[in-house]
């Protein structure tokens, strides 16, 4: 063999030691919910065990990937619905675990409305089916008192993409509003009535930043890093509640179904921000698929695991809030339950 052949030979095992190293570096891949992504990114930075790469797409890219077994984990912020549920092999092979919970803010871009505006969940929903069409009429001053509203058009502005914080969205408006329920109900992707769409967080913010007029709705970490004002909202008992870690905690603190699967919208505490939701890490419950090593299952479980203890430590500076004690303990019994061929992997 001459030195030139014997060359190109070492730098072609070279690079494909190099391919394997890398492809090996990045443990974990995960897809899903823009509205944990912030908590991700910060999580995954200071777990040290795997290197995990999560990609914010949104919810429904998250699960389709899941669906298609191209990632480890998606992430949600609804449970999976029956369809869904079924294309995955039905309820009992997917497994939802809560990571944290946070609110979803209603911003908007009124002209001389810097903060403190409030707005009833029936009027909200009013606007987003185009009912109420400026920021003046009646409805709108009557949760306003002393407010000076301008005679300016509403721009209804929401997700054109699968998205959970649509979900959390009009699962609440569907609670607060027959109309609603019955003309739209609640979906990651509606069939939105009116107004404009924005892919994603960056989106939607984009549009009503860009719109006088706009109203939008993010999760309240992404309102606060971003800097964009965001309204009061009124819960069941007739109290507007500003957005934030303490009222989010309340809404959440509830009683967990051993399935986890559980909406906090609309909550009966008095002191509670009735736009909450938990968000689900979704993985199957049987690991042993695709060729998949059982290292790479115990990985991913021992990830969620750390994620729903230490982790949590790092949601309230990131504006979302820790799961309760009871959260963590039905988490747990729902992470203990993953199986490789068959066996418990914790």
């Amino acid at each position: 063999m001459n030195l030139t052949k014997s060359l190109k030979l070492a730098v072609v095992a070279l690079a494909t030691s190099g391919l394997a190293l890398s492809a090996s570096a990045q443990d974990l891949k995960g897809a899903g919910s823009s509205f944990v992504n912030p908590l991700f990114q910060k999580m995954f930075s200071q777990y040290t065990p795997a290197k995990v790469d999560y990609q914010s797409i949104g919810s429904g890219g998250g699960i389709a990937q899941l669906t298609a077994k191209t990632v480890d984990f998606g992430d949600s912020d609804a449970p999976l619905n029956d369809e869904q549920t079924t294309k995955m092999g039905g309820p009992a092979a997917v497994l939802h675990i809560p990571m944290t919970s946070g609110a979803v803010v209603v911003t908007y871009n009124v002209p001389g409305v810097a903060g403190g505006l409030k707005l009833s969940g029936k009027d909200l929903a009013d606007i987003y089916l185009g009912k109420v069409k400026t920021w003046n009429s009646p409805e709108v001053k009557d949760s306003n008192p002393g407010v000076n509203l301008p005679n300016l058009p509403i721009v209804v502005i929401h997700r054109s993409d699968g998205s959970g914080t649509s979900f959390i969205f009009t699962d609440y408006l569907t609670k607060v509003n027959p109309d609603w329920a019955t003309k739209v109900g609640k979906a990651s992707a509606p069939n939105w009535p009116a107004g404009l769409g924005g892919k994603g967080s960056e989106g939607v913010a984009g549009l009503v930043k860009q719109t006088p007029g706009a109203i939008g709705y993010v999760e309240l970490a992404y309102a606060i890093q971003n800097k964009m004002p965001y309204a009061s909202i009124q819960n069941k008992g007739g109290k507007f509640i500003v957005p934030t870690i303490a009222a989010t905690t309340l809404a959440s603190n509830v009683t967990i179904p051993a399935d986890t699967k559980v909406s906090v919208t609309n909550t009966d505490n008095a002191a509670g921000y009735p736009i909450a939701s938990f968000t689900w890490a979704l993985i199957y419950k049987e690991q042993n698929y695709n060729g998949r090593t059982k290292d790479q299952a115990t990985k991913l479980v021992k990830l969620l695991w750390w994620n729903i203890h230490e982790g949590q430590k790092f949601c309230e500076a990131l504006n979302y809030a820790p799961l309760s004690k009871s959260a963590v303990k039905a988490a747990e019994a729902v992470l203990k339950s993953a199986t490789y061929g068959g066996k418990a992997i914790l």
